[in-house]
């Protein structure tokens, strides 16, 4: 049963509350990595990009939160799906966020590493080409003003839509104590996990992809 819903988009530092979220005992925690490491998983993506998912379970059973693309995409049809959930919102400043997308992700969806580009090419790439590039940002992400029109409207939105009293709006560079606070849990005494900055992500994806899992828990790279 999922009980934490992340409605950030990717690079507002969802692989760290994905490590945070699992060291607090909501895990395990679905991240796009999920995907990349279990590339089977895309084709219940597909199902809910067609409007055919009526039962959430069917796709995150076994996971307590979700963090990151795809389930970001999904955030309404997830607030539906698990009323008493939270919704963790993380954001960052939008010249940054845009600098550091485009930067990884971005360029990984056009040029994916070699150990990772046939699986990718074949199974990955046309679905998270019509959710995210195509989808969210309609075919025109290198345009860095509707990029991020796209990321503040949101952010808004989610603001706009969720319960004040199940929203937590989150930077990761504010550490443990907003998220134990919001979650009901004690902070721990382990530092806050700061992972997947920029020179990572390939590195990581390449790993994952090859390893065919997640690192769990996270290491900084």
């Amino acid at each position: 049963m999922v009980k934490i819903i992340g409605a950030g988009f990717g690079r507002t530092g969802t692989a760290s509350l994905k490590a945070a979220l699992e060291h607090l005992g909501f895990g395990p925690c679905y991240h796009m990595l999920e995907v990349i490491a279990q590339p089977e998983r895309i084709h219940d993506w597909e199902r809910a990009l067609d409007g055919e998912v009526s039962d959430w379970d069917s796709v995150l059973g076994g996971f307590q939160s979700t963090v990151d693309w795809p389930g970001c995409a999904f955030w309404r049809e997830l607030l539906d799906a698990y009323p008493d959930a939270k919704v963790v919102l993380t954001v960052r400043d939008p010249q940054r966020w845009y600098d550091s997308t485009h930067e990884t992700i971005y360029q990984f969806a056009q040029n994916p590493p070699a150990e990772a580009a046939d699986d990718f090419a074949a199974t990955l790439r046309p679905t998270i080409m019509r959710m995210i590039w195509d989808g969210t940002f309609g075919g025109e992400f290198a345009d860095r003003e509707h990029a991020i029109d796209v990321f503040e409207r949101h952010n808004a939105e989610v603001q706009r839509v969720v319960p004040a009293d199940r929203l937590l709006v989150y930077r990761v560079g504010d550490g443990w104590r907003p998220l134990c606070d919001f979650l009901g849990v004690a902070v721990p005494e382990e530092r806050f996990p700061h992972v997947n900055d920029r020179t990572a992500i390939r590195e990581l994806v390449e790993r994952v992809s090859t390893e065919g899992e997640v690192p769990s828990p996270f290491t900084n790279a």
